[in-house]
């Protein structure tokens, strides 16, 4: 076997491994239990998805978490009154307090579509809310659109999503393998925006304690 057919061995080989090592630390990072910690950030962004997302961004919202709430990635079709119902907030406050994004078609859609948010409102921090599996693409996304804004994330758990020993479950683990191969490509934008336009340092703050999403 010639030297160079055992160097693209070796470097396909070496690139398996770091493909495969890179997939468990994703899926540790996804499955790890969030540390206890009190919420409070200028406005909360639920990216859609789960119905629970909303409720529970809502819910923050309620607890005064945060002074403003953008649902992003809304459906066209979808009503105001029926996003009402699904927060469970009051009328009043889901008139005054909640913006309706319909933009964003995709995770880097809504990524877009906060900046234009948080920008226009001169907002610092925001408690982001979507599936524990989505929140990594989600972050970086969002930390290439967001730079120098704490990102504050609120991982929302699937119904049906196993924590316990995924590796055993076909669907968890077929979800956590295609979100991994998304989550790529995000973490490559995000790199290359950092090396690229350096910036001050964005935090991306602990995950707190999430909730089940049904």
């Amino acid at each position: 076997m010639s030297k160079l057919k055992r160097a693209l061995i070796a470097i396909a080989g070496l690139g398996a491994w770091l493909a495969v090592f890179g997939f468990v630390l994703f899926a540790a990072a996804v499955m790890r239990e969030p540390p206890q910690k009190d919420l409070k950030a200028d406005a909360i962004l639920v990216l859609t998805g789960g119905q629970t997302r909303i409720a529970e961004g809502a819910r923050l919202l309620k607890e005064g978490r945060a002074k403003r709430m953008l649902i992003s990635g809304v459906n066209k079709i979808t009503r105001r009154d029926e996003l009402m119902r699904l927060s469970g907030l009051p009328e009043e406050q889901f008139n005054c307090c909640v913006d309706l994004g319909y933009a964003a078609l995709d995770t880097i859609g809504n990524a877009e579509e906060a900046r234009d948010w948080a920008d226009a409102r001169d907002y610092h921090s925001i408690i982001v809310v979507t599936a524990s599996y989505h929140m990594p693409r989600s972050l970086a996304e969002l930390g290439r659109t967001l730079p120098n804004t704490e990102l504050i994330p609120y991982p929302v758990v699937p119904k049906g999503f196993e924590t316990e020993a995924w590796w055993l479950h076909f669907r968890t683990t077929r979800l956590l393998i295609s979100e991994y191969l998304k989550f790529l490509p995000s973490a490559a934008r995000f790199g290359v925006v950092r090396v690229l336009r350096p910036w001050h340092d964005s935090s991306f703050a602990s995950a707190p304690i999430g909730s089940p999403e049904t």
